[in-house]
């Protein structure tokens, strides 16, 4: 119960944090709902601030809310609370507290709270155990990050998950934006377009299991699962987040056209993997959004743990650049679903169709 109730917790504070706070995109965050509803929170700089709006709560009792989840997370108890541990003198990492080891997923989220919450310390210590112990320096996953170590920082598993390196770039960048680049590692956006490089300097696909292809396919113009071998054969609907690709449109410096091909790709590709009456997503998905099992099995054709993160995604697409108002419509049905199981009692893994 601790840990659920922990990732819980971590759950609300990242989806508070980029509902309420997306400051890092250079803009003043502020309450016209109006200038929202013409154009989107990119270009209005209007963020919608839904405990404001709908719970009725002051900004000083948000500021509380987040800032006291913050300190939880982050230097609560070791026993059952935090999930942030430094490394002295200058690294720190997330750790996964059920399993007790250290996932790029986790640290990139870490380093979007910190950069959303203007906590440039945490972030630089996360960026720099990340960087030290989870990145290829050399090879061919150069550029690339292993997407499981021990929290000794040794390497459990050497291959990326896509979803990681996509977080870090989008975290760099928005820390370019708020505090400026330093020097080495720590010139953010330098880092940032490196990534991004090097997910599209593979190779851009294989049957065979062990050459290491790009962390997007150019063909279908989608981020792959794995980049390797044939886990690229297929994506997963949870790392579609086109409204970081709309941005890698107007901040890479090479690919800009293959970017906005990609942002408006994984929209269409989300209209036909989700479920149309329960608006459930499969964990991983063949290019054209239909579920999809891998040879190693486990269920994933259904709506498991990383489904749970596309209603996220597409809510943050539609507040940042309002493309299409499917995502209201698609919002709601997978809340009406989950209302409809009862909201103390829905479950948290189903089929599609519920």
């Amino acid at each position: 119960m601790a840990q659920k109730e922990r990732f819980l917790r971590t759950s609300l504070l990242f989806l508070s944090l980029l509902a309420c706070s997306c400051r890092s995109l250079g803009t003043t965050a502020r309450e016209e709902t109006g200038a929202f509803a013409r154009s989107g929170a990119y270009f209005s700089g209007s963020y919608p601030n839904l405990f404001a709006t709908l719970l009725g709560k002051s900004a000083e009792e948000i500021e509380a809310k987040i800032a006291a989840a913050f300190q939880q997370l982050f230097y609560g108890r070791d026993e059952s609370e935090r999930i942030y541990y430094p490394v002295e003198p200058d690294m720190a990492y997330i750790v996964d507290v059920l399993h007790q080891d250290v996932r790029t997923e986790g640290m990139s989220y870490g380093m979007m709270i910190s950069v959303q919450l203007d906590k440039k310390e945490e972030f630089d210590r996360l960026w720099k155990w990340a960087k030290t112990y989870m990145q290829h320096k050399r090879g061919p996953r150069r550029g690339y990050f292993a997407w499981h170590c021990r929290t000794t920082g040794a390497v459990i598993d050497s291959n990326a998950a896509s979803d990681g390196e996509e977080w870090f770039v989008m975290a760099l960048f928005f820390a370019a934006a708020r505090w400026g680049n330093g020097e080495g590692i720590y010139h953010y956006e330098a880092e940032a377009q490196a990534i991004l490089e090097a997910m599209l300097s593979k190779a851009d696909s294989s049957d065979r299991d062990d050459v290491v292809t790009n962390m997007f396919n150019r063909r279908h113009k989608q981020v792959v699962f794995v980049p390797v071998g044939n886990a690229d054969d297929f994506t997963d609907p949870s790392y579609h987040v086109p409204h970081f690709y709309e941005l890698w449109v107007r901040w890479a410096r090479r690919e800009n056209d293959f970017w906005c091909e990609v942002a408006e790709t994984s929209r269409q590709f989300l209209k036909r993997a989700a479920h149309p009456k329960t608006g459930l997503f499969p964990d991983y998905a063949l290019f054209d959004g239909s579920p999809h099992d891998p040879p190693w099995g486990g269920g994933h054709r259904d709506f498991r743990y990383d489904a749970w993160r596309v209603g996220m995604n597409i809510a943050m697409d539609y507040v940042w650049f309002l493309k299409d108002d499917w995502a209201v419509t698609q919002s709601n049905r997978l809340l009406n679903f989950f209302f409809a199981e009862g909201i103390g009692t829905y479950g948290d893994l189903f089929t599609l169709d519920g």
